[in-house]
């Protein structure tokens, strides 16, 4: 039995899998809202004494670096440690990789219908291929064919410095950089959930739409204000014009970014979108502006043209890639 696992800063998600060919029909699986759990260990032995059977192999994708045999959540200061879970469930083989190093492991296996594209392209047989997915954190990783398979990468790339494309975002950058004192200003500052609430600020700050009291309110009674100002801005019946402003900017700059991306890896193969925002706002994604801003680069537009854009539709992609994984260690 094979227990795979999608750690991130807002939800782990967990599964067992008896084989290779039930990815897409595990036995039994739940998902925890990570930040009420001490740390992982806790949400295993929950999980597994809901579901007690015996655990031979485990892989598990985590929204971190590696290093060596451990991964550090980034946006949630969990330690995760293979030989101490080794220990608790009694086996000797745990794998951990980046968790866009799992959704990557996933597309392989994922059909048509867990894709929405966003521009059809060119694909080239045995070009790398790149996802980039803003959750509760920026996340990116490649993959390159190797002469027989796809090879997954992680990377963080989400922390690479912000570049602005235009004047309305190097008044971000400023604001950032300036009012905030942030001294790092990263690409997942501002755009990620994290980000939709930095970039709220700015267009707050600069007074080109003004704060309603309803959305004050509202933003008052919560800690997390992304899916406040993502729900405002997609909601038609109550236009908010501060939160469409917010997530158009958040729009444009994923998008450039996503061509920044696929530049750097050369994603012939296609550049695929995943995490949670990008389904929350896929009739906006749907729309030129992120488009316009993936093809922006100058004199290779043209090459950006010719790159396949996807949207990961399927939300379990990232378990199904740290099962996929773990099943090929095994042979």
């Amino acid at each position: 039995m094979l227990l795979a696992g999608d750690i991130g800063g807002t939800k782990t998600a967990l599964a067992l899998y008896v084989d290779a060919q039930s990815l897409t029909s595990p036995i039994a699986e739940a998902t925890f809202a990570s930040a009420q759990y001490s740390g992982l260990e806790a949400i295993v032995r929950e999980f597994l004494k809901m579901h007690p059977h015996p655990v031979s192999v485990a892989s598990l994708g985590v929204a971190g670096p590696i290093i060596g045999n451990e991964a550090q959540v980034t946006n949630l200061h969990w330690r995760v440690n293979t030989t101490e879970l080794a220990s608790q469930l009694d086996t000797a083989s745990v794998y951990l990789l980046n968790d866009l190093a799992a959704i990557a492991n996933a597309l392989a296996v994922l059909q048509p219908e867990d894709l929405y594209t966003l521009n059809a392209g060119k694909p080239v047989a045995g070009g790398s291929m790149a996802v980039i997915a803003p959750g509760t954190g920026l996340g990116e990783a490649f993959l390159v064919w190797d002469g027989t398979r796809y090879c997954a990468y992680p990377s963080e790339g989400g922390h690479t410095d912000f570049a602005p494309t235009n004047d309305w975002e190097a008044g971000l950058w400023r604001h950032l950089h300036s009012t905030l004192g942030f001294a790092h200003i990263s690409y997942e500052a501002v755009c990620s959930g994290l980000g939709i609430p930095n970039i709220y600020a700015y267009v707050k700050a600069t007074g080109v739409a003004e704060e309603p009291e309803w959305l004050a309110t509202a933003l008052a009674a919560t800690r997390d204000h992304t899916p406040v100002i993502v729900n405002a801005a997609l909601d038609t019946t109550r236009p908010c014009p501060i939160c469409a402003t917010t997530l158009d900017t958040f729009i444009s700059i994923l998008g450039a970014e996503a061509g920044n991306l696929a530049l750097k890896s050369l994603a012939t193969g296609g550049l695929y979108l995943g995490g949670g925002i990008p389904l929350r706002i896929l009739p906006q994604l749907s729309g030129e502006r992120f488009m316009h801003a993936f093809r922006s680069k100058g004199r290779f537009a043209k090459i950006l043209n010719a790159i396949p854009v996807h949207v990961i539709r399927n939300p379990k992609a990232a378990l199904m890639g740290a099962a996929n994984y773990g099943f090929a260690q095994l042979g």
